[in-house]
């Protein structure tokens, strides 16, 4: 049971969603203005107001001749201050850097991304992202002297993720001295499918549960679950790796160390192939996604048959979990029915079948930067030496 102080924390987030709300779609108004348009009283807006002045996250500046305060001077007028408390989200993905800037009222303010050859190295993969953080705030004005600090999606298992550049695996030490030697800012880090995870909890379709699990289907196989309304990692980093559950144990081996994986059935590289040794030759996975929504026969049915595996899989986690809604993220996601009525068949199936309950199968709503944007998830959720001023204004 929630305490009388958690329960005036919750509704005092709910009035400063209320009024960062109303300045993100109106810009800059008067306390009266404010008032008027929140509903909220006189005097809970003043507090509202004066609290988030001092945190930095508005600012204030003199009004106009067209909005007098009686027969003194204008009515000073506030606006959220896009400059105050910037927070970077990086995703190194398998073949791509994604970037996502937050500012202090965690409004997404910029998105980028730039492309890694297949061959990059540690180094190339620093210079990348320095150059995408650098190109991208000048792109959009932004000040990165208000830089407070960077959240890193990383592929692979991440032990237990501290905010020190120290802790980051050995793979991406190159990077975090990079940015930290660029940008002199605190980093968190975490696996990239599970910031998906923690991003569609916190912004998109996952937002109204406590209990989720998310997939994100790419190149790789990777999930995150969401557990009480926290991110599980695991006792060693491990958590939400669906990607290698093992489907045959006597199949090909895997960069795991397993064999018969998930992943090189079914991740990006195992579709095309098997729709290569089928006959149908494609590039690259966006070709892939592509052919199946132009409904190539050969490529419908194995995207269709690693579907039915994954389900398989999520059907297990499904039973030991119980969450109320499954998340599917990715490139695959896209397919819609090709891919989400065999995943839920297989759940349907064989996660408790006669239990009375509905688990929904639902495609992610924020698309290919939700791992960038649950590196900011991360540092306003995880991080305990972000700021308290910068943390979600969410319960």
């Amino acid at each position: 049971m929630s305490s009388p102080t958690d329960a005036l924390q919750r509704l005092r987030r709910v009035h400063e969603d209320a009024v960062l709300s109303t300045l993100r779609a109106a810009g800059a108004l008067s306390r009266a203005q404010l008032t008027e348009r929140t509903g909220l009283s006189r005097t809970t807006m003043f507090a509202i107001v004066s609290g988030l002045l001092e945190r930095g996250v508005l600012i204030e500046t003199e009004g106009s001749a067209a909005e007098p305060r009686g027969r003194g001077r204008p009515a000073a007028l506030v606006s959220l201050n896009p400059d105050a408390g910037l927070l970077l989200g990086l995703d190194l993905g398998r073949n791509r850097v994604r970037l996502a800037v937050a500012n202090a009222a965690h409004q997404v303010v910029a998105t980028a991304s730039a492309d890694l050859p297949g061959d990059a190295g540690p180094e190339e993969e620093a210079e990348t992202a320095v150059r995408l953080v650098l190109e991208g705030a000048a792109g959009r004005g932004l000040s990165l002297g208000a830089l407070e600090a960077i959240g890193l999606g990383l592929v692979g298992v991440v032990d237990d993720p501290p905010p020190q550049v120290a802790a980051v695996p050995a793979r991406y030490e190159p990077l975090a001295r990079r940015l930290e030697d660029e940008f002199g800012v605190r980093l968190a880090v975490d696996n990239n499918a599970r910031l998906a995870a923690l991003a569609e909890a916190t912004w998109g379709v996952g937002r109204s549960v406590r209990d989720m699990v998310y997939v994100r289907w790419s190149i790789g196989v990777g999930g995150g679950f969401i557990t009480g309304g926290r991110l599980l990692r695991g006792a060693h980093g491990a958590g939400g790796e669906v990607g290698h559950v093992s489907l045959d144990p006597e199949g090909p081996p895997c960069h795991c160390g397993s064999r018969g994986c998930l992943e090189g059935r079914a991740g990006g590289r195992g579709l095309l192939e098997a729709c290569a040794a089928r006959g149908v030759s494609l590039p690259a996975l966006d070709a892939l996604v592509a052919a199946a929504q132009d409904r190539v026969p050969v490529v419908c049915d194995v995207v269709a048959s690693a579907a039915a595996d994954l389900g398989r899989v999520l059907a297990g986690t499904v039973t030991q979990l119980d969450p109320a809604l499954v998340v599917i993220g990715g490139e695959l996601a896209g397919l819609g029915s090709l891919v989400l009525d065999p995943i839920r068949d297989a759940i349907a199936r064989q996660a408790l079948p006669r239990s009375p309950r509905e688990i929904a199968v639902v495609p992610a709503d924020l698309g290919v930067n939700a791992s960038a944007m649950g590196a900011i998830a991360l540092l306003l959720h995880e991080e305990p030496s972000i700021p308290a001023h910068l943390r979600p204004a969410v319960p």
